[in-house]
């Protein structure tokens, strides 16, 4: 009798916490998918909950958005859980460190990491909700942490686009409006950015932000919830290969246990699902590699539907798909997560701390040489990731070496970065810095190389022997402030991004700059090509010229040397035609139509952000009515210009060249350029394959794969006199995304792949593609009347993680043609 009287007041406790507490429907007032959700309703409903619920769930704010939209996290959990939640972290985040043993697992879902997958934070309020009433039981063992919305600015972007052009009543016709989102879309955040590509590189601020709560929690389960096309069934784990060779046969095992607990629901409801396909397991920055590789169970789930489905569509086999069932699809397999990872907790939590133990990866340490500020940027990223690393001692340290391909030595010192497995960390040590990723099948989903020593340009040795260091030294690198109060001028070197962002803000505040095309030695110190040259003779209009200076140098820690007279010791004197002065240009940059919005994105970010520069942004829709030279640069971002770059508009741009306007081309706007119609440069021919191949369908599809580069990495050759060069060493490795390639100009060939170096040092690049790359360019300059085409057929702004490629993108900008 006391137990059926214990069960009854169990159920009436449960019906009204559930009655207590309102559903998302009953909150926001209609019901759930029958329209989208503003972000800002989103907030309010779960502000709500952390009330109504407030014993269960705490809703912490971790930063805001581009766009001043709020990023936030709710933990929910049962109560006695949620009052010793900072305890339960902590014993977490010590089991890494092979201390204690805990017992809650600890989940993360994600939500709406591209804007217009906009089913998943509408699922989000329906799962919490559930998980706050019905699906408590769960939570006694379980920490559950929910990101709504990672990508508010998008979110919103679509959905207010949606609401503009839907329908009275929705209209399940694809080719409606409504199924058609413009150019602008909503996948990406504010800068364009496709923030589950940024995980690693934490470009964006809402990376930036999430990785400090992420890092504080390292969940055993991270789920990043996504959409594909309309007419696909859902997708969920376990992945495809390729998986990274550091991913434990646990981390596999478990994604198939949670895809088997996903199948039992998806079965049921007679809803189809694929696994095993097209989404693997490799490129390290993605919302689920990302956790793997920190010792959780990472997993993307793709529901059908993206932003052509908006509330209800027409597949091509006649069904209707509508956001109920989307929401439907993403809220089972978010229960489902909860649900085995609660029956499976103990597991978890073991794993977990045995993924943290006995790593024992052939190289040891990582040793790299090079420009402080090149340094400064990568330790940067290390302390977004929590990575530790420190500095050598003067000794020889032998291993792999980055820039030769094979066995070699360096000799080392105090100032260069030493960053070793041995530590917390050690796996994505390991994944970051590899110098070749070891693939299982070349089918991937992305670029397949990304190396951080190449991607940085320092001089690396991979050892296989734990190389000794210091923790760390003093972030406040010694700059030189010059004494004299009345010099000739100052001078000061040309290597990083670092000067490129001090060169910006002296020509924002109109003070103005030489460089020098020649080497000069000046009080017995060497400048090379490219040093900036600031005299008080070309700044007379400057109120306060030297207290201005000295102040934007310190704010840069930049080193300034006193000289007394344009006199040099060696080289060309200061008043040679081999000065040169840079203008105070006014750069545009193109957007709309023709371009990718990621490359217009990679662009926006590197003037606003990285380089601190005004950019005007002209949309294709008015670019006939732009007076060009009203311009001293224009760009073209990545894309395909067939019907843009027409007669007339090539005709007009022409003319603007050679009138002198610099015209700088990225990725595939190339091609817009090449032949007689535009400026001459030419595509490599392409070797015909005499093989007479008769191929199954299925071998065939694969026998595609010859003809990709898919993100790999090459040794190329640097004319270094050239200005589109100058900060750089005489070998320069690039990140090559496509297969695209093109003969040498009769001039200006500035970065191009030799004969010999037309195989990737890392990464996939298929036989007849790499046919096409031997003794093709990748960064040329072409002169043209008054003005130039400066070519750039890798990007070198890409994901905006190639650090070393970005002073290149300077270099056009500021230092050619001039």
């Amino acid at each position: 009798m006391r137990f059926k009287f214990t069960i009854a007041l169990l159920f009436f406790t449960v019906l009204v916490t559930a009655q207590q507490i309102k559903s998302p429907s009953e909150f926001l007032g209609y019901e759930l998918g029958t329209r989208f959700t503003r972000h800002h309703q989103v907030v309010d409903y779960y502000e709500y909950l952390a009330g109504a619920a407030a014993s269960m769930m705490k809703l912490e704010s971790y930063g805001k958005t581009n766009e001043q939209r709020r990023l936030m996290v709710a933990f929910v959990s049962s109560e006695e859980n949620m009052q010793k939640l900072e305890e339960i972290r902590a014993a977490h985040f010590n089991s890494a460190k092979g201390e204690g043993n805990p017992s809650v697992a600890v989940v993360w879902l994600s939500y709406n990491v591209h804007g217009n997958e906009s089913v998943s934070t509408e699922a989000s309020m329906q799962t919490i909700y559930e998980l706050l009433t019905k699906k408590k039981d769960w939570l006694k063992n379980t920490v559950v942490i929910i990101d709504p919305c990672i990508n508010p600015d998008g979110r919103d972007r679509y959905v207010n686009w949606y609401n503009q052009f839907v329908n009275d009543a929705h209209n399940v016709d694809p080719n409606s409006k409504e199924h058609h989102e413009g150019w602008l879309s909503g996948r990406s955040n504010h800068y364009m950015f496709d923030l589950n590509r940024d995980w690693a590189w934490a470009t964006q601020v809402e990376s930036q932000q999430r990785l400090k709560v992420f890092n504080k929690w390292l969940p055993h389960i991270h789920v990043d919830f996504h959409e594909q096309g309309v007419d696909d069934p859902y997708y969920f784990a376990p992945a495809a290969e390729p998986f990274h060779e550091v991913i434990t046969d646990w981390q596999r095992n478990f994604q198939v246990t949670i895809g088997k607990n996903h199948a039992k629901y998806f079965d049921a409801n007679g809803w189809f699902y694929f696994t095993k396909e097209v989404f693997d397991l490799l490129y390290p920055s993605y919302g689920d590699t990302y956790p793997t590789y920190n010792g959780g169970i990472g997993m993307t789930y793709e529901q059908g539907g993206s932003g052509r489905a908006g509330l209800g569509i027409i597949t091509r086999n006649g069904d209707t798909l509508t956001l109920k069932d989307r929401i439907a699809h993403h809220h089972t397999t978010g229960l489902s997560t909860v649900e085995i990872s609660s029956l499976n907790a103990q597991k978890l939590n073991d794993e977990f701390k045995k993924f943290y133990n006995n790593k024992n990866f052939k190289y040891k340490s990582y040793i790299l040489k090079g420009d402080k500020d090149k340094l400064k940027a990568l330790t940067d990223l290390l302390d977004r990731h929590e990575i530790k690393y420190g500095y050598a001692g003067n000794t020889t340290v032998r291993g792999y070496d980055y820039d030769s391909g094979k066995a070699g030595s360096m000799r080392t010192s105090s100032s260069d970065l030493v960053v070793s497995t041995n530590q917390m960390k050690a796996t994505l040590v390991k994944v970051l810095f590899e110098p070749k990723t070891k693939l299982s099948d070349s089918l991937t989903y992305d670029i397949t190389a990304w190396s951080l020593p190449y991607a940085y340009g320092l001089k690396t040795i991979a050892s296989e022997n734990t190389v000794s260091a210091t923790p760390s030294v003093s972030d406040n690198l010694e700059y030189a402030q010059p004494t004299n109060t009345d010099s000739y001028g100052y001078v000061t070197n040309w290597n990083s991004m670092k000067d490129a962002r001090f060169l910006a803000e002296l020509l924002k505040n109109k003070i103005r700059v030489r460089y020098n095309e020649e080497a000069f030695t000046v009080n017995n110190k060497a400048y090379g090509r490219g040093s900036l040259i600031i005299t008080k003779a070309d700044n007379k209009h400057v109120k306060n010229f030297r207290s201005q200076l000295l102040k934007i140098a310190s704010n840069h820690k930049k080193s300034l040397e006193n000289v007394d007279s344009g006199f040099v010791e060696s080289g060309k004197d200061f008043g040679s035609d081999s000065v040169k002065m840079i203008p105070d240009l006014k750069v545009a940059v193109l957007s709309g139509g023709p371009t990718s919005t990621l490359s217009f994105g990679e662009i926006w970010h590197f003037f606003e952000k990285q380089l601190g520069y005004p950019v005007s942004v002209l949309n294709e829709d008015y670019f006939g009515r732009v007076n060009l030279s009203d311009y001293d640069v224009l760009i073209l971002p990545n894309g395909f210009y067939g019907s843009f770059l027409n007669d007339n508009r090539m005709k007009s741009l022409k003319a603007w060249v050679r009138a002198g306007g610099k015209l700088i081309a990225i990725g595939n706007s190339v091609s817009g350029l090449k032949g007689d119609k535009g400026f001459g440069i030419k595509s490599k021919k392409a070797e015909k394959d005499s093989t007479n191949h008769l191929l199954s369908y299925r071998a065939g599809q694969r026998e595609q794969v010859k003809n990709f580069i898919t993100g790999a990495i090459f040794k190329t050759k640097v004319d270094t006199t050239h200005p589109l060069a100058f900060g750089y060493d005489d070998t320069y490795f690039s990140l090559k995304l496509s297969s695209s390639t093109y003969d040498f100009l009769e001039s200006g060939n500035v970065v191009y792949i030799e004969e010999s170096e037309g195989k990737p040092v890392s990464g996939f690049a298929g036989s007849n593609a790499l046919k096409q790359t031997s003794k093709s360019l990748i960064f040329g300059s072409q002169d043209y009347g008054r003005g130039a085409v400066i070519y750039m057929v890798d990007n070198p702004l890409f994901r905006g993680f190639w650090e070393n490629g970005k002073l290149f993108f300077a270099n056009a900008v500021f230092m050619v043609n001039n």
